[in-house]
């Protein structure tokens, strides 16, 4: 019913208001967004979801980050438009655009979110990773996209630019 293309630059607007419709006001104040100030996203695994009108009814973005000295995809936001909500739109950018990130040779993922949501996609809690404050540790989550991918990564969550 959908059709999951690469977002393109004149999705950007529509994608932005879909991600305020979304998130509550000050979105981009959160730790998250610092590491995504002056980097571009990883555009081959930022997605759109368009039904067959062409409406927008999801989202997703990822961006490249150092977690110590290793490269990782920091995924998100993903976004639902309220009405398409329950259909299982999210569920299905995170499965596609991630199997899409590990045939493209990425080793992990992290994100900041809610555990029991993202334990279905195999996302578990990151002890030894910290992000920027103020962040909730126990929101770090990460998944290894090839086996044992975060097995010994440790240490801050740095932006890309600042590699």
């Amino acid at each position: 019913m959908y059709q999951f293309k690469q977002e393109q630059q004149s999705d950007w607007w529509e994608v932005e208001a879909l991600y305020d419709l979304c998130f509550a006001p000050g979105r981009e104040a959160l730790s998250s967004y610092r590491l995504r100030d002056q980097v571009a996203p990883v555009v081959d695994l930022s997605m759109v979801a368009r039904d067959p009108d062409g409406i927008l009814g999801g989202a997703i973005r990822y961006w490249p980050i150092i977690v110590g000295c290793h490269n990782a995809l920091l995924l998100g936001p993903v976004a639902v438009h309220p009405t398409r909500q329950g259909e299982g739109l999210g569920g299905a950018l995170i499965r596609d655009s991630l199997a899409l990130a590990a045939r493209q040779g990425w080793r992990r993922a992290l994100l900041v979110g809610d555990a029991p949501y993202y334990r279905r996609y195999g996302f578990e809690k990151l002890n030894d990773v910290v992000m920027p404050p103020p962040t909730n540790p126990d929101r770090v989550l990460g998944l290894s996209i090839i086996p044992d991918a975060w097995l010994g990564v440790c240490g801050p969550v740095q932006s890309a630019r600042d590699r």
